[in-house]
């Protein structure tokens, strides 16, 4: 029965997720196979890639580089993180990712992407990392408003959690019996509908099927936790997540709290560390 890793988005949150990966990474966990939505696919192609620290080193390093994320970078280039510096320069050039052992590593990873004309999930394997594996990773952790859709094979891709925020379904579906999901919101946490959603409409006016996601993604989520709920029952998906909700914004820029988070996922894994290896050896 294959092993999967599931891994949901939440902007600088998913760096609790960065925590709990890096734990089970120095503990010799291994998946057949993750998938991530949002900054989980930014974050979790570390995991194919073997490299412990690097989702926090990068985000320490850079945040007060303007071409990395902010204002400057949205103003200059219509995207909150920057294209071309953070998905093309500074994963080759300044902190690369191990091409050969995420090649090399029989591991699948996806990624889940919004299509923008439609508002449906779009799904997409990674068996290497080369420039368009990572446009597909960048459109995955496109917010909408503050992000251009980008553009691959002729589809136009924003952020996968308005489609399917917690891919675990569509994992079970790819053959993964046996699935770890990291989530970045506590227990018994309940999404909201969004306020001010006339501005949103308005913003979106352009992308009427992101603007109708973005409404009703409540609802999907919420219908996903139940689901999470009830395949943890049944004794065949492992949850992690924090104890309460994590004091971080989703486009933090604070060192101190960042690395408060991400040793807060280190923390909830070493706590079921022993739990996890035992529901991964049934």
């Amino acid at each position: 029965m294959k092993k999967g890793l599931v891994l949901e988005g939440g902007g600088m949150r998913a760096l609790f997720t960065a925590g709990v990966m890096d734990e089970m990474m120095e503990n010799g966990i291994e998946f057949d196979g993750a998938v991530g939505v949002s900054a989980g696919a930014s974050f979790g192609c570390n995991y194919k890639s073997k490299q412990i620290g690097r989702a926090l080193r990068y985000n320490i390093d850079f945040k007060d580089e303007p071409r990395y994320m902010g204002i400057r970078s949205l103003l200059k280039t219509g995207d909150w993180v920057g294209a071309e510096f953070s998905y093309h320069i500074m994963p080759v050039d300044l902190d690369p990712v191990d091409f050969d052992t995420y090649e090399n590593n029989p591991m699948e990873f996806h990624v889940v992407c919004t299509d923008v004309d439609t508002g449906k999930a779009i799904y997409h394997k990674l068996p290497k990392i080369d420039h368009e594996a990572m446009d597909w990773v960048r459109a995955s952790a496109s917010l909408p408003i503050i992000s251009r859709p980008v553009c691959i094979n002729g589809k136009r891709l924003l952020d996968g959690g308005m489609a399917d925020s917690i891919p675990l379904e569509y994992f079970q579906q790819q053959g993964y019996g046996r699935n770890v999901v990291i989530l970045t919101q506590p227990k018994g946490f309940k999404k909201k509908s969004p306020k001010g959603m006339s501005l949103f409409r308005w913003l979106l006016r352009e992308t009427p099927a992101i603007a109708n996601a973005l409404a009703t993604r409540h609802h999907m989520y919420n219908r996903e936790l139940d689901y999470l709920s009830e395949q943890e029952r049944l004794g065949n998906t492992f949850l992690i997540y924090p104890e309460e909700e994590l004091p971080i914004g989703r486009i933090e820029q604070n060192e101190a709290k960042m690395r408060n988070v991400y040793q807060m996922g280190r923390k909830a894994a070493k706590e079921k560390m022993e739990e996890l290896k035992k529901f991964l050896e049934m």
